[in-house]
């Protein structure tokens, strides 16, 4: 019989947060080792449940949620979601520029997919969140990356993104707070970047699902705020800051300059419909979420889980000889880099596997986010002081095996 291939849109896609050394992982699993995943932010695997009044919410009208919605979404949870932009800051947003969506994931390639014809380029950071370079390229269109300085805390290289522009550039993609690295853009570099998108024409898609996961007293701008002569697309969520991953409940908030943009909306009302609706008891935690306390914020005080978490991962990576780390203001991630004078890495791929091997620690290799050098990795500091105290301990041992191994 003739074989059945997947589609060449594939061809250049990848997702290695969930890729083949996770595949690996799962084999060791089911042959009865005991791994350590600080591969991705599922905050419920690690004991971080979602708070309560969301939950039994859910439950009092899981009875009545059983037809669909509007394709936009419940008017309830849209309006909530517009005030939480008021609160943003977000001039001009009515209930009709909010869109409800199964995680913020699917309102990215809704957002993508109504805009991108052939070959239309879009501006994605490197390192990047691996779901943008994917849907860009599953839209037809063609990511380009542009450079985050590590040693400017991860900013934008605001100089690299305005050289990386063509005559095919339609967007520039701002994930802020930024995963992997944990970065958090301060106004005066939002404002470069609204002036670029400004300049050229383009639309800004604005990440922000970790704007209430913040550290040290910090806080964050929505680069929506800064500006109405620009056409935002921002898309939050409830699976970070609410640890509600498996709700997949995400609102995208289009805002800005609308008058221009009517066709482009109307491609988004398209696809909206065209999915029917959001799952209804995701909708349903959303208003409950955005009105009740903010537990997160007992979290990543000093004193809360996440503060003690990130402080001890910092300290446990900054003690390993030839490891440097960016100390993240935001987020749940830490993006290290190694020395390849005394780490000759050459395939960062293959050093997860082995680390995965010798150690059975799991994370996720610095090229998984379009970074273009064998030189980084991605940890969560999600796992209890203990399970992270022991899982640094182990990358520590096998650094330590691969130094001696190297010097021979």
């Amino acid at each position: 019989m003739k074989p059945i291939v997947k589609s060449n849109k594939l061809a250049s896609v990848a997702y290695d947060i969930r890729g083949p050394v996770l595949d690996k992982a799962r084999a060791m699993e089911e042959e009865g080792h005991k791994i350590i995943k600080l591969n991705i932010g599922n905050v419920a695997a690690f004991g971080l449940e979602p708070p309560d009044e969301i939950v039994q919410d859910m439950i009092r009208n899981m009875p009545h949620s059983a037809g669909y919605t509007d394709s936009k979404g419940l008017f309830a949870p849209r309006k909530a979601v517009v005030h939480y932009t008021q609160q943003k800051n977000v001039a001009g947003v009515t209930i009709d520029d909010v869109y409800l969506g199964n995680g913020a994931s699917e309102l990215i390639a809704i957002g993508m997919n109504a805009l991108l014809n052939d070959g239309d380029e879009v501006l994605i950071p490197s390192p990047d969140y691996p779901l943008y370079t994917a849907v860009v390229g599953l839209s037809g269109g063609t990511p380009v990356h542009y450079r985050c300085d590590e040693a400017s805390d991860w900013m934008p290289d605001i100089a690299d993104m305005r050289a990386r522009i063509t005559a095919r550039t339609k967007a520039l993609v701002v994930i802020n707070p930024n995963n992997p690295t944990g970065a958090l853009y301060p106004e005066s570099v939002l404002s470069e970047i609204v002036q670029v998108a400004r300049e050229h024409e383009l639309i800004v898609f604005a990440d922000e699902i970790y704007d209430k996961t913040l550290y040290d007293g910090n806080t964050h701008t929505s680069i929506a705020s800064l500006a109405d002569d620009v056409l935002f697309v921002t898309v939050n969520g409830l699976s970070k800051n609410y640890r509600s991953c498996g709700y997949r409940a995400g609102w995208m908030v289009v805002s800005g300059e609308k008058r221009h943009a009517r066709d482009y909306i109307e491609g988004l009302n398209m696809l909206a419909s065209l999915r029917l609706c959001a799952n209804t008891p995701g909708q349903l935690a959303i208003q409950t979420a955005l009105g009740g306390y903010q537990s997160i914020n007992d979290l990543v005080a000093p004193a809360g889980r996440l503060g003690r978490q990130r402080e001890l991962a910092y300290q446990l990576l900054s003690d390993i000889p030839g490891v440097s780390v960016v100390k993240p203001k935001a987020a749940l991630y830490m993006f290290p880099r190694l020395d390849l004078k005394m780490y000759p890495i050459k395939d960062d791929q293959q050093f997860a596997y082995d680390l995965l091997a010798e150690q059975k620690v799991l994370i996720v290799q610095g090229t998984g986010f379009n970074w273009n050098a064998p030189d980084h990795f991605r940890i969560v500091f999600l796992p209890n002081s203990d399970d992270l105290t022991e899982a640094i301990g182990r990358i520590a041992k096998f650094l330590e095996h691969y130094r001696k191994r190297s010097s021979q």
